[in-house]
């Protein structure tokens, strides 16, 4: 990637710049996908016009071949990008899988408390009559009338679908 730092233009420099590990470390998830989102619109940008001027240069030159020498500074800005992409892109998995690790374990430690974090959690008192303290589990969905219900409208769907 270094040696086609030369063709970017300043504001690209400086888009390519904020990749550093020091200044990569300082970002939150939303900053990664921020900077992810940044430099995937400019990888597009490049790409397509490496593309585009590529297929120009064919018809002029006679083949890809011999057209190929004339892309290269767009050929480079696309390579260049590219591999910021990639960059990011583990960066952004990397603390992503960490903060999912720390909710889940912040989930199970609460689990393990008695508390959960379902609905009733948001200052609604649930079954028991405090905020945030697991339900007992009951079998019915709500009633032995509506489970019945249930099962016959299961029931007569495959009925339906074995007369078939």
């Amino acid at each position: 990637m270094d040696q086609y730092l030369w063709v970017l233009k300043d504001k690209e420099r400086d888009l390519i710049r904020e990749l550093e590990p020091d200044r990569l470390a300082q970002l939150d998830e939303d900053g990664l996908i921020a900077l992810h989102k940044r430099i995937r619109r400019a990888r597009n940008k490049h790409t397509t016009n490496y593309r585009r001027g590529a297929a120009e240069n064919v018809a002029q030159a006679g083949g890809r071949g011999a057209a190929a020498p004339s892309s290269d500074k767009a050929r480079g800005r696309a390579y260049v990008f590219e591999e910021a992409l990639s960059i990011v892109s583990s960066e952004l998995a990397r603390v992503a899988h960490e903060e999912a690790e720390a909710l889940k374990d912040e989930r199970l430690a609460r689990a393990q408390a008695g508390k959960w974090s379902g609905p009733q959690s948001n200052g609604f008192p649930d079954a028991t009559g405090s905020a945030g303290r697991q339900r007992e589990h009951t079998k019915s969905s709500g009633g032995v009338k509506r489970d019945a219900s249930s099962q016959a409208q299961g029931a007569r769907r495959q009925a339906k679908r074995d007369s078939r």
